[in-house]
């Protein structure tokens, strides 16, 4: 990338790629690297600044992670946000102690205004605090710059050095001018102009694209999904009839979609691609058989999809590249450096070790949901296919806990179906004021006792499932009305066979992920 750039240290924090994408939201280029990146390295990327994200240790113990203090003479702007705070101050010499009192939520925060942090901030603002430990004492140099009635260094910095550090979570929108801090950050103190556009994206997309792969031939993992077409579509442009995209239709689509697939990208659809529809259902459902833990049937799911395409490029001849929709939520969730793995998903830690292609073409890697979007339609790709509901790329096959057969397929496919149409009808209908960006039934492995007309039931729960997101990173339930939810219930319990309960799922995320596995 030419575009100007900010890191993030990783320290194992649970709001890692959120920091990235606020920093984007500011039209300022950003990267989550693991903490251990060399200060070689980051003289090479040459940032305009970094940013230390939070974590679970205490850094005063035997398994802190730690980072070397020549990067403060670096000379290059530096804000630490909870353990990334406590970590300056105590490599800098100031003191970290266990708090009198932990800060949990959302907490009334006083700010010193004359702080570039905060000039655009009110003096008393409601941040977001999660922590056990605190900054007793600041290190020589540092000024104290924001306070709590149980917190007495909530912010801090070193106006010279241009360190600054928070103990609370700017990131989170629970802190309601937390956008501003983030903003005043790159722009006013890293003196970021804000160079990062989905247009410019594009231009150097394709440009990079045609260079990497000459002559080559790609063959592209095509799901229908909003990731992969805009992969597809973008890798059109760059290098036309060299590229051959296929379709795998492993079982685990929503009801009918590899037809719908099919009508936009086959031979009568839009798009002038090499189109090949694999029918592969039985195999994924031998694969799968007896599999119930989650991170094994995304493996599974994800290695046999390799294969097919293997399979694939040797009746099209020589391919040099797979490539493959994924992008930058993916590659963090799937663990980086020492964050937790959250899942692992099909398309990066789900590969196989052996992968027979001389590379993998990653084109959206380095993007968020939104941003992936802003491309799609930046390439004329329809609005309905680019605000398409997210879908997994191991499909149903997560979204039935336990083990997977073609029974339960149908069971969650029609009542997703029901599910879907439902919600859709009731949102044109204006039941529904808050909207959910993605909503979808799951078969739960749970089974229960029922009374259908005369006869006892013993059959499978259905979990409903609706989210409001702006970045799929973090999401809370949606309010659907009782009546929306009654007659979902009623239609998926008479029309779907195997099914006598329903529930809905009120979890956020985090605690929760979006997906129900």
């Amino acid at each position: 990338m030419r575009n100007e750039l900010i890191i993030v240290l990783d320290f194992g924090g649970q709001y890692n790629q959120l920091i990235a994408r606020r920093v984007r939201e500011c039209q300022v280029y950003c990267e989550v690297h693991p903490y251990t990146l060399s200060l070689d390295k980051i003289k090479e990327m040459n940032p305009k600044g970094i940013i230390f994200t939070g974590g679970p240790n205490s850094v005063y113990g035997e398994d802190a992670l730690s980072y070397s203090k020549e990067i403060f003479e670096l000379g290059i702007p530096i804000l630490g946000i909870c353990y990334g705070s406590q970590l300056m101050a105590h490599l800098l010499g100031g003191t970290v102690k266990t708090a009198p009192v932990s800060e949990y939520g959302k907490t009334e925060v006083t700010v010193d205004k004359k702080s570039k942090l905060f000039q655009e901030v009110q003096e008393k603002s409601i941040c977001w605090m999660s922590h056990t430990d605190y900054i007793a004492k600041v290190p020589e140099g540092f000024e104290v710059t924001a306070t709590t009635a149980n917190c007495p260094v909530a912010a801090m910095e070193y106006k010279e050095k241009r360190l600054y550090a928070t103990q609370f979570h700017p990131e989170v929108v629970h802190t309601k001018e937390g956008t501003k801090m983030l903003s005043a950050f790159v722009k006013d103190v890293c003196q970021c102009s804000g160079d990062w556009e989905m247009s410019s994206f594009v231009e150097e997309a394709v440009t990079s694209l045609r260079e990497k792969i000459g002559n080559g031939k790609v063959l592209c993992a095509l799901s229908g999904g909003v990731d992969s077409s805009v992969a597809a579509v973008l890798l059109s442009k760059a290098v036309g009839k060299q590229l051959t995209c296929v379709f795998v239709d492993h079982g685990l689509l929503r009801k009918n979609e590899g037809d719908e697939v099919e009508e936009i990208f086959g031979p009568k659809g839009n798009y002038e691609l090499n189109f090949i529809r694999v029918n592969a259902q039985e195999r994924f459902y031998e694969k799968l058989a007896g599999k119930v833990d989650p991170e094994e049937k995304r493996h599974i799911i994800g290695e046999e999809f390799i294969r097919v395409f293997e399979e694939e490029a040797k009746k099209i001849g020589a391919v040099d590249y797979l490539a493959q929709g994924t992008i930058y939520p993916d590659v963090i969730e799937s663990g980086l450096g020492k964050s937790a793995t959250i899942k692992s998903h099909h398309n990066v830690g789900g590969l196989p070790d052996h992968v027979d292609f001389r590379e993998i073409v990653e084109p959206l890697r380095m993007l968020f949901k939104d941003e992936v979007r802003k491309v799609g339609l930046e390439l004329g790709i329809p609005d309905y296919l680019v605000f398409r509901q997210p879908f997994p790329g191991p499909g149903l096959g997560v979204r039935i806990v336990g083990d997977v057969t073609e029974n339960k397929v149908k069971i969650v496919q029609d009542a997703d179906a029901i599910y879907r149409e439902e919600v859709d009808l009731a949102v044109k209908e204006g039941l529904i004021q808050n909207p959910p960006n993605q909503y979808f039934a799951a078969l739960s492995n749970m089974r229960s006792v029922g009374v259908m007309g005369d006869f006892r039931t013993y059959d499978y729960a259905v979990v409903l499932r609706a989210v409001c997101t702006d970045d799929f990173m973090t999401a809370d339930c949606t309010d659907i009305p009782f009546e929306v939810l009654q007659k979902c219930m009623n239609r998926i319990i008479n029309e779907v066979k195997g099914v006598n309960r329903v529930m809905y799922d009120l979890t956020s995320k985090p605690p929760g992920t979006i997906e129900m596995e």
